[in-house]
């Protein structure tokens, strides 16, 4: 199966660490051009540096808010200064700033997390549409959630912002075929400083157990499934939400 990169221009939000960090990194490793932002310049820097000497690969960074619609024109734009084209696009940038009963939540919040997790996304998309997809084609990867197909007494916001961004991802893949595909990643719970209080403690290894293949995701899991929709070895796949969870829903579902 190829999934090589060779001559394709890759940007990634939230790049800096994590599950984009590692995107970023398998993207790298193919053969891509790289482009990583995020809000902190110097974590961009030290994840650039970090990729190329692991790489010897042509990483560039941008610092800039995922939800601010002129720091997107301007590291669009710099990736096209950059590279010459966007022909990979992976909105993986999210946040979740309340937890809580979806009955409580306060509007500044709820309104903050779909800015982020479901609007930004969808600017994104359209920035590369028209400085290089629309003439030249793309792919495009969106890092939803397992999170997206059920309930939760404590992540109901952070999830509804994931099973729309799935909606989101269908909705483009039939608006912009065939020259662009789109398709979602649904991470189970990945071992991320994001996710810490998930999994830190020794809380992990309880849910680990309750995991058909008893472990917990890795960011390398994510990233391995992104580079696969992202290359041509996933050529006639679109509008798909592939779940990367370890077998997770499958069990509980059994255990519903």
């Amino acid at each position: 199966m190829d999934t090589q990169l060779n001559g394709k221009v890759a940007l990634v939000t939230g790049g800096s660490r994590g599950i984009g960090k590692s995107i970023a990194l398998a993207f790298a490793e193919a053969g891509a051009k790289v482009m990583i932002t995020s809000r902190k310049a110097e974590a961009c820097q030290e994840a650039a540096a970090e990729i190329t000497a692991a790489t010897g690969g042509d990483v560039a960074f941008v610092a800039g808010h995922v939800g601010k619609a002129e720091d997107i024109e301007r590291v669009v734009g710099a990736t096209m200064d950059a590279f010459g084209s966007v022909d990979i696009l992976v909105n993986n940038a999210a946040t979740n700033p309340y937890a809580g009963p979806v009955i409580d939540a306060d509007l500044p919040r709820w309104e903050k997390t779909f800015e982020v997790n479901l609007t930004a996304p969808l600017a994104w998309t359209q920035a590369c549409w028209k400085a290089s997809m629309k003439e030249n084609g793309g792919n495009i990867v969106n890092i939803s959630s397992v999170g997206a197909f059920a309930t939760s007494p404590i992540l109901g916001t952070y999830d509804i912002t994931k099973s729309a961004l799935i909606h989101l991802t269908q909705q483009l893949a039939a608006e912009i075929s065939p020259g662009v595909r789109v398709n979602a990643v649904c991470p189970g719970l990945i071992k991320t400083d994001f996710a810490r209080a998930l999994w830190d403690e020794g809380r992990g290894d309880q849910v680990a157990q309750s995991y058909p293949l008893k472990r917990l995701g890795e960011v390398e899991d994510i990233a391995q499934a992104v580079l696969f929709l992202a290359s041509d070895a996933s050529s006639w796949i679109t509008g798909q939400a592939v779940v990367v969870d370890g077998g997770g829903l499958v069990a509980f579902a059994h255990l519903g």
